[in-house]
């Protein structure tokens, strides 16, 4: 994996014994233990996430909340400082470029956080679009490092390495402050349905402040948790993975979430006629999740099935370790949502059962 990119705690995992895997393009822990057991800590007490290869930009500029509204489906003149909004954006075509978090921090000052497999294309699309706008977008992906603690005893173990006051920082909040002596973004989101911070800090901090959290957390129950159970808590709480729920072909409203398309906002956006047109005449196809009351995982690529014949294909699966069943997503034609749907595993059919994410109930502080 020598030509694979590194963050700055890949040497702190080997160290901890994670097993390293190629993930888009970085060598990343997929697991330490097993996945099984990351996943429960975090559902129990707590789980410490290297997410460093995750891209971060800046965006700054008098037209900076101009270009952002042009750029991405969501309303980002709701934000005041200190607030975080999720988004799409979008191709002309409805199509999905990447989803991401918008942070405010002061006027004209924006902070990006995109995906790591997509920090190319992402760049790439927001300079062409910003040549019309008078902003400036500065890659900082290099500079940042990113740890997530997650769980029921995050909030008690990042507050026992600093002074700011952590119950003042609500959900898709932000502040600054000091956590281990390194000074950190403390952002109030997560990906796994718990409550939660995610840790901006400079990258060359990485290693101490990962090794104080896990000292601190011990006495919590921290566990350090790879990418397989990223997955599995972030399917269990119903949130979608670019390149599965979410592609170049699979618009926000084919993805179910048509809460971060904001039709009526007053500034136009790219998709923005296409998005229009599929909310006034349907969908085509839509992203649905289930469950089978079977513990054999439904794959990725999986035909689905309806009254004999194909109607769309899994997009996600895994075994649920709290629902004990497997559960998933598929893309199917919308005029199968009421049918019976199965799905075909070595020719045995499992039936799908239709569910309103999330399977579990969601921690939000």
């Amino acid at each position: 994996m020598a030509d694979l990119k590194r963050t700055p705690l890949r040497d702190f995992h080997a160290a901890h014994g994670a097993r390293l895997v190629d993930f888009a393009g970085w060598e990343m822990p997929v697991q330490y233990r097993s996945i099984l057991d990351e996943h429960k800590a975090v559902r129990r007490t707590a789980g410490l996430f290297d997410v460093s290869h995750m891209g971060e930009v800046d965006v700054r500029g008098p037209e900076a909340l101009k270009f952002l509204q042009r750029l991405v489906t969501n309303d980002v003149a709701s934000l005041f400082p200190g607030r975080v909004l999720y988004s799409p954006m979008c191709y002309p075509t409805g199509g999905t470029v990447d989803d991401l978090l918008v942070y405010l921090r002061a006027p004209n000052d924006y902070f990006l956080c995109i995906n790591a497999g997509n920090i190319d294309k992402d760049l790439a699309w927001m300079r062409a679009l910003a040549r019309d706008f008078e902003v400036t977008l500065t890659d900082r992906s290099p500079d940042y490092a990113l740890l997530a603690v997650q769980g029921p005893q995050a909030a008690a173990i990042v507050q026992s390495l600093t002074s700011a006051k952590l119950n003042l920082i609500k959900y898709y909040h932000f502040g600054e402050g000091t956590v281990a002596g390194v000074h950190c973004l403390l952002s109030r989101t997560g990906y796994t349905g718990e409550d939660g911070f995610e840790l901006y800090h400079a990258a060359g901090d990485a290693v101490a402040l990962a090794e104080a959290l896990l000292t601190a957390g011990a006495p919590h129950g921290l566990e350090l948790a790879g990418l397989g159970a990223r997955d599995s808590l972030r399917l269990e709480a119903g949130y979608p993975l670019y390149g599965h729920e979410l592609n170049t072909e699979l618009s926000p409203l084919t993805a179910g979430l048509g809460w971060t398309v904001k039709l009526n906002k007053a500034d136009d956006f790219n998709g923005k006629a296409a998005l229009a047109e599929e909310k006034q005449s349907g969908s085509k196809q839509k992203v649905v999740y289930f469950k089978t009351g079977d513990r054999r995982i439904v794959r990725a690529d999986s035909p689905v099935f309806s009254a004999g014949e194909a109607v769309g294909r899994v997009l996600s699966g895994t075994l649920s370790p709290i629902l004990n069943e497997a559960i998933g997503s598929a893309l199917i034609s919308a005029s199968a949502v009421a049918q019976p749907l199965h799905a075909d595993i070595r020719g045995s059919a499992v039936q799908l059962t239709l569910v309103k994410p999330p399977f579990v109930p969601l921690k939000k502080t």
